[in-house]
């Protein structure tokens, strides 16, 4: 690798503003406080002192406040909080993921159509009841189906057009979307449930008020075997980030790692949007923040974005329950409330490079 090549990707990791190790601590203390926190909001309000004792009752033994309390925090709330947080940090590593493929920090993890799928393989279950046989897992497996058929159809789409290139990938992603989102809308107008519509719109803005224990471990596999995967080739992406020439330079195989990204931003945005819906801007606002606090080395960059994207979802889930209770608000309402302006504002401050892109 040549000096100018040494350069340019010192400059593009960055110095860190904030020492990543006492962030990392910092964000995860303040997660797990929210997570118990979230568990006293809901349509039946619960005392902290109670939620705390269910909670310390469960984890160390002894008497539990009330059998019923320990029911809705165990068997109730505390599903839904954690599934939040792995759905937050599952879209936050997907969403550093494809920024990293695209080489564009303003990209979403939803960019290249994996969400309008899983919403098609949703929609048929919903609207003509495929799947019946899953049960309960039925709407998840449709969804997770439809998203992983709505990726491979981008991949040979992009690839029959001259090849995996970012800009290929983008406009394929984006026109896939469009033809996904009307069959979403054939599928509903054409079906004879009148409440067809009202289930697929709360479904696509995202919630999580249907966890259970049950649906966790494999949502919880997918994003963690993500995140190790990626930290595992931290140096492939921050020399990809960097440009393709500093990538080639320095023995990267990139068509690859480009291959790789995509199957793996594919994967685990299937696996959160299928029990979780359409959950707009965690993916986008995590990784762009945490590059902006720890810069844009993946090492440290990558657990940030992770612990980011989980707390920013248990609060909006939290905010969800709480403004019109005993309703609760689509995750996809709220994100987009609190994210779009907390985006602009950190757009407009931004004042760093992307591979050499402002």
């Amino acid at each position: 690798m040549t000096a100018a090549e040494k350069k340019a990707l010192r400059a593009h990791t960055g110095r860190m503003s904030v020492p990543p190790l006492l962030l990392t601590a910092g964000l995860a203390i303040l997660l797990v406080l929210s997570v118990i926190v979230s568990l006293a909001f809901g349509s039946e309000r619960l005392p902290l002192g109670d939620v705390f004792g269910a909670v310390r009752a469960r984890v160390f033994g002894g008497a539990t406040p009330s059998f019923v309390i320990d029911s809705i925090v165990w068997e109730l709330r505390l599903p839904r909080a954690l599934l939040a947080a792995i759905a937050g940090a599952g879209l936050a590593i997907a969403g550093a993921a494809m920024q990293t493929l695209v080489r564009n920090p303003l990209a979403d993890p939803y960019l290249l159509g994996v969400s309008s799928g899983a919403s098609v393989g949703a929609t048929a279950v919903l609207t003509t009841g495929a799947l019946s046989g899953l049960g309960v897992y039925a709407l998840s497996g449709g969804a997770l189906l439809g998203a992983l058929a709505a990726s491979f159809a981008v991949f040979f789409i992009a690839s029959a057009q001259g090849g995996l290139t970012p800009l290929r990938l983008v406009l394929s992603g984006v026109v896939l979307s469009a033809a996904f989102s009307a069959m979403s809308s054939f599928l509903v107008f054409l079906s004879p449930e009148p409440r067809a519509a009202e289930s697929v719109m709360f479904w696509l803005l995202g919630s999580v008020a249907g966890a259970t224990w049950v649906k966790l471990p494999f949502v919880f596999v997918i994003v963690a075997l993500a995140l190790v995967s990626l930290l595992a080739i931290h140096g492939w992406l921050d020399a990809m980030s960097a440009g393709e020439e500093t990538a080639h330079s320095l023995g990267v195989p990139v068509r690859g790692l480009r291959i790789s990204l995509f199957v793996l931003q594919a994967v685990t945005v299937g696996a959160v949007v299928a029990v979780a819906g359409g959950i707009g801007f965690s993916g986008l606002i995590a990784p762009h923040l945490a590059r902006l606090v720890v810069g844009a080395r993946h090492r440290v960059m990558l657990p940030v974005a992770a612990l980011g994207g989980a707390l920013f979802v248990v609060l909006v889930d939290t905010i969800s329950r709480v403004l019109v209770s005993p309703q609760e608000m689509p995750l996809g309402v709220v994100t987009g409330i609190v994210g779009a302006p907390v985006f602009l504002i950190l757009m407009g401050r931004a004042r760093y490079s992307f591979g050499g892109q402002n």
